[in-house]
């Protein structure tokens, strides 16, 4: 037998190395393991593929819900102008009918007074002209003639006033 060099018994142990690997089955736990871990790395793939594709899901519903929400608000300010208009036109026909009312009132109150004033005046014009008419009529006139001249003049006066 010749000597086993340093390289050799290297060697050597290698191989007893690796086949005491092979007989305890070291490779099969290896590549079990490295399946296993690759099994784990797919299921969570899987996971968050569906995880994605729900998140995407709910992404779409809300931007819809956003959506008819908007839709709603315009059509709610909308409404809210239209009921402004509305209001505001109702305002200005209210406001233009008691003004025409209260000019209505304020035009008869003129009209009542100018005809009392009227009436007042007709009065006391009629008093100052019976009086000047009496005065006139006793000093120039005297006796049954006067009397009979003052009586119808206060008559047709009255006749006329009547």
């Amino acid at each position: 037998m010749l000597p086993l060099s340093d390289t050799d018994w290297v060697a050597i142990a290698f191989l007893v190395f690796v086949g005491l690997l092979i007989w305890k089955k070291v490779p099969a736990m290896v590549l079990g393991a490295l399946d296993d871990k690759a099994d784990a790395i797919r299921n969570e793939l899987e996971e968050a593929a569906r995880i994605r594709s729900e998140a995407q899901a709910l992404l779409a519903k809300y931007q819809k819900a956003q959506a008819e929400a908007e839709k709603e608000a315009e059509a709610i300010v909308e409404q809210a102008s239209k009921e402004a208009t509305a209001l505001a036109e109702q305002t200005r026909v209210q406001l233009e009918e008691l003004a025409e009312r209260r000019t209505k009132l304020v035009e008869q109150k003129i009209a009542q007074a100018e005809a009392q004033a009227v009436a007042e005046v007709r009065n006391v014009a009629i008093n100052a002209a019976v009086s000047a008419s009496r005065s006139v009529v006793t000093g120039s006139m005297t006796g049954d003639k006067a009397a009979s001249l003052i009586d119808n003049g206060i008559a047709s006066i009255k006749d006329n006033l009547h």
